[in-house]
């Protein structure tokens, strides 16, 4: 398979990914991060990284409303919903083994 393909059905794959997050709004954040080690901020800080090494500027505030397809506060306010003691303390442990220990 040639690159160019390669980076198409990467892309393609990605769209896909985010039309489904999109249409499961239900799942909160917290549980994408202890389940699998990475949820939509992950990805929005990805995307942003991958612009800012290209060279184009982009915000973590546009990172974020590329990936949540609308301001992040507004995302927030709509869909998430608070974490319980339980998910505070495992996502503690799924961001020191994924991310590294958080930033006070």
């Amino acid at each position: 398979m040639d690159t160019q393909t390669k980076t198409e059905l990467e892309a393609a794959a990605f769209r896909a990914l985010l039309k489904h997050l999109d249409g499961r709004k239900d799942v909160q954040n917290i549980d994408m991060m202890i389940l699998t080690g990475m949820c939509r901020n992950c990805l929005s800080r990805w995307y942003q990284e991958a612009a800012n090494e290209r060279g184009i500027e982009m915000s973590k505030a546009q990172g974020r409303e590329a990936i949540y397809g609308e301001p992040y506060a507004d995302w927030v306010a709509k869909y998430q919903a608070d974490a319980t003691d339980e998910q505070q303390a495992a996502f503690k442990v799924a961001f020191a083994e994924n991310v590294g220990e958080p930033t006070k």
